[in-house]
């Protein structure tokens, strides 16, 4: 099933479910200490709920900015497939591009595009069209 995120009439493809829960797993492991939402409140639980209230948009950019630095900080093994199983490994497991040298960049979408990038492009949209952020399923 594909994953995108919907801004009005505007569709940002992500890829899988798996893909997308991989990305926040990462993030709740390496950055929240195993804690979903103790840091990063807005983008890893309201963002991740589903809904993204347009009032709230502007936090979700000041937490991935945070997030975004942080995973700077980490090398690509520090990947977290599923946090409810540490031991899954994605599916291609340790053969990945040599363009990939950090956590923050590791993420590519579907259609070949930065996952943080492309987020942070729905957020901006959110905020330029005053709609909400959704996450949504093909």
């Amino acid at each position: 099933m594909a994953v995108g995120i919907t801004v009005d009439f505007y569709w940002y493809q992500i890829g899988t479910g798996d893909f997308f829960h991989s990305f926040f797993s990462t993030i709740a492991f390496n950055l929240e200490g195993g804690s979903w939402g103790s840091r990063f409140p807005v983008f890893m639980k309201d963002f991740y709920d589903g809904e993204l209230k347009n009032a709230r948009i502007t936090e979700a950019l000041s937490e991935l900015d945070v997030i975004t630095e942080g995973l700077k900080k980490l090398p690509p093994d520090k990947v977290i497939w599923d946090i409810e199983d540490i031991s899954k490994q994605p599916p291609w497991g340790s053969n990945i591009s040599t363009d990939i040298t950090d956590l923050s960049n590791y993420f590519v979408t579907s259609d070949g595009e930065d996952l943080i990038t492309t987020i942070r492009d729905a957020f901006e949209m959110g905020l330029q069209i005053n709609e909400d952020v959704h996450i949504s399923s093909l």
